[in-house]
């Protein structure tokens, strides 16, 4: 990532936040991309996607989670024990490429952009040259129709789109667990939605904030 990538990025959040969050996650940005070895800093309010006539109109821009907050709850939740990791609208891959180099076997992410997708292939493999051993599939998807997989033990959600799409995605994973019951983990950062979870019996087991806006939390199914 160059100079001016992450100069961008900085005015990005300063002009949209506030100075002390823009040069807190600055800091954040820098540390985690050289730490992991990826490519995913930056904010993109997907006008690319809607020129080519893609429906952008439940989606939120696309910026990725912190790395502190990602790591708290990941390290919370043991992240290395899970069975298969899931990231839903995964974005360029930044919460995936986490969970692979802190001991995930199997990992798959989707998103309805098929550049992110692109991204988070590149990401992965660079993760892969330092953390080898870890299965990966990335889908251009739309996390509307995305069946859960019945060996999901753990989704990850960065408010990726608003409620008229959580509200499917919820369904789905409610099917996916009346199918195959089981534990299931959602960690969810700018957690906008999380009463649909909590309506539809999930339980929140953790919560933690840093500044304004950077929140998340951890929800529980236990059938």
């Amino acid at each position: 990532m160059n100079t001016i990538a992450y100069l961008g990025y900085f005015f990005y959040l300063a002009s949209n936040w506030n100075l002390r969050i823009a040069f807190y996650l600055l800091r954040q940005e820098i540390k985690g991309e050289r730490k992991y070895g990826i490519r995913t800093t930056g904010a993109d309010e997907l006008k690319k996607l809607e020129d080519k006539g893609i429906d952008i109109t439940h989606a939120t821009v696309y910026m990725p989670v912190s790395y502190d907050i990602l790591e708290e709850l990941f390290e919370k939740v043991n992240i290395a024990r899970s069975t298969h990791f899931i990231d839903i609208g995964c974005g360029k891959g930044r919460a995936l490429c986490v969970a692979a180099y802190l001991g995930c076997k199997k990992v798959t992410g989707i998103d309805f952009s098929e550049e992110f997708c692109q991204n988070s292939i590149e990401n992965l493999e660079q993760v892969k040259v330092k953390k080898p051993g870890f299965n990966s599939t990335i889908l251009n998807n739309d996390a509307f129709y995305y069946g859960i997989p019945g060996d999901a033990d753990v989704i990850f959600l960065f408010n990726p789109f608003d409620e008229v799409i959580m509200s499917g995605v919820v369904e789905n994973i409610m099917e996916s667990l009346s199918d195959h019951p089981r534990h299931l983990t959602v960690i969810y950062a700018n957690p906008l939605q999380q009463h649909l979870f909590l309506e539809a019996g999930f339980k929140k087991t953790f919560y933690t904030k840093k500044l304004k806006y950077l929140e998340g939390i951890i929800l529980e199914y236990v059938p």
